[in-house]
């Protein structure tokens, strides 16, 4: 049976004075992936920066793997092995490619991905090893921050958007590398916009609304309802 490696209950998050999550409760598996689904401003990206700690106001339960970590600094998050690939992906200017996948602790080190590994994964990459970071076409940033999350073996990878503003063709691949992802067991939250692609290597998914968790069902019945289809999936 597998196990929970996430569990957040009645979770309360503000930025300054606005009030942004109320009350969200959901769970991850081990080797699972779960998407959240919900129209902008119902607070998916807020719940993963909670979760990862970069929301300054927020109370109620946080657990991975069974840890507390809802008021821990996002450094000693990440350091329980919780990857981030953020929707500004968030690649620093000054520094080569191979730099950035190279900025984040080796957990585990028998787990750990190589850079030749991610180089694999995205080809891309492997020629523009020593450019600029930002000097990298939108698609091959998304393809660095998504290598840069994986570098250190994280038990769980929170991806943001990480189809945002890519083209058709560099979609599929980055579903592709996700779909790879989950074959192996990565584990993975995922928001993304494109809901169908997202329900398609999902196994579960949770619909928010207003800061709170309207629906939980499997990825193959969100699929199929036509409330969801006609809300989140432009049919």
């Amino acid at each position: 049976m597998a196990r929970e490696l996430l569990s957040i209950a009645d979770l309360q998050a503000w930025y300054g004075e606005s009030h942004i999550l109320h009350g969200v409760d959901f769970s991850v598996q081990e080797g699972e992936v779960v998407t959240l689904l919900g129209r902008n401003g119902a607070g998916r990206t807020t719940t993963l920066r909670a979760i990862m700690g970069l929301v300054g106001a927020r109370t109620g339960s946080i657990r991975i793997a069974g840890a507390e970590t809802v008021h821990l600094a996002p450094h000693r998050i990440a350091r329980i092995g919780i990857g981030y690939c953020p929707e500004e992906r968030g690649i620093f200017s000054t520094l080569s490619v191979e730099e950035n996948l190279l900025l984040p602790p080796r957990l585990d080190a028998g787990r750990a991905m190589s850079v030749g590994e991610i180089y694999a994964m995205f080809p891309n990459l492997s020629e523009r090893t020593a450019s600029s970071g930002t000097s990298l076409s939108g698609g091959e940033q998304q393809m660095l921050a998504i290598g840069r999350a994986l570098m250190s073996a994280p038990r769980l990878v929170l991806l943001d958007e990480p189809s945002l503003g890519l083209s058709p063709l560099l979609v599929q691949t980055i579903f592709g590398v996700l779909r790879t992802l989950h074959e192996r067991g990565a584990t993975m939250l995922l928001v993304e916009q494109n809901a169908r692609a997202a329900l398609k290597i999902a196994g579960r998914g949770y619909v928010l609304e207003n800061g709170s968790i309207a629906r939980e069902d499997t990825a193959a019945n969100l699929l199929d309802d036509p409330a969801v289809v006609a809300a989140y999936l432009g049919a």
